[in-house]
């Protein structure tokens, strides 16, 4: 279980720590809570979707590996990817230096607000459907966890709270704005400024850090280290 979550926290967190998912969530708040609730449930159910498809995919791909008595290609292959992904966004931020794409554009945000709510449910799995660095990742994580082999139950609970991680950044200003109305608009819009000016130096230190590690995991996978 611990080797699994070596594998599903970095995941976790480099799908978390990003300025769109904070900033869309306080713009949404502003106008209503329901809105920003079907925006996170939007970047959850298509995750959980996705591991409805893929779980018996990989489960399947998994059990005929085992039979064969091969190594591990499948794991290894996507942690392989994972660390390419990171090193790839690492490098692309290091020599671009434009912190502004890595945040929502003003004009994009104010036609988020006037958004109705099945719109913004809409948006939220939008946002992950078109993202290949969300697939890699989410793809990753139901191949982690089917090649774990736990059963059916664990396997769900595992994946059920990798997602609620995904959403950890979302929920987290949902919940502020829930519990302290009066501050979360103030606190949301700092945390969002201060994540839109240094997007490139999180993201760069992210994907070097995380992209050794999943490599490391990648060649340990295959039996080379």
């Amino acid at each position: 279980m611990v080797d699994l979550w070596t594998t599903l926290l970095p995941l976790a967190i480099g799908s978390a720590v990003v300025p769109t998912q904070i900033v869309v969530t306080g713009v949404l708040l502003r106008s209503s809570r329901g809105k920003a609730a079907a925006w996170i449930a939007g970047m959850a159910g298509l995750r959980v979707l996705q591991g409805v498809l893929f779980g018996l995919v990989f489960a399947e791909a998994r059990s005929h590996a085992t039979s064969a008595g091969g190594p591990r290609i499948l794991a290894s292959g996507l942690l392989l990817a994972i660390a390419v992904l990171f090193y790839a966004t690492a490098l692309r931020q290091a020599i671009a230096g434009d912190d502004a794409a890595a945040a929502p554009a003003p004009q994009w945000l104010s036609r988020v607000e006037s958004m109705p709510g099945v719109a913004a449910f809409g948006a939220g799995a939008a946002y992950v459907a078109l993202s290949p660095e969300k697939w890699v990742f989410t793809l990753t994580a139901i191949g982690a966890i089917a090649d774990a082999a736990l059963g059916p139950w664990a396997s769900v609970l595992n994946f059920a709270a990798f997602v609620a991680l995904t959403v950890s950044t979302g929920l987290s200003v949902f919940g502020f704005a829930t519990l302290d109305p009066e501050r979360a608009a103030a606190v949301s819009a700092r945390v969002g400024r201060w994540f839109e000016r240094r997007a490139r130096i999180v993201t760069v230190l992210l994907g070097a850090v995380f992209g050794t590690w999943f490599l490391l995991k990648a060649l340990s996978a295959l039996g080379l280290v």
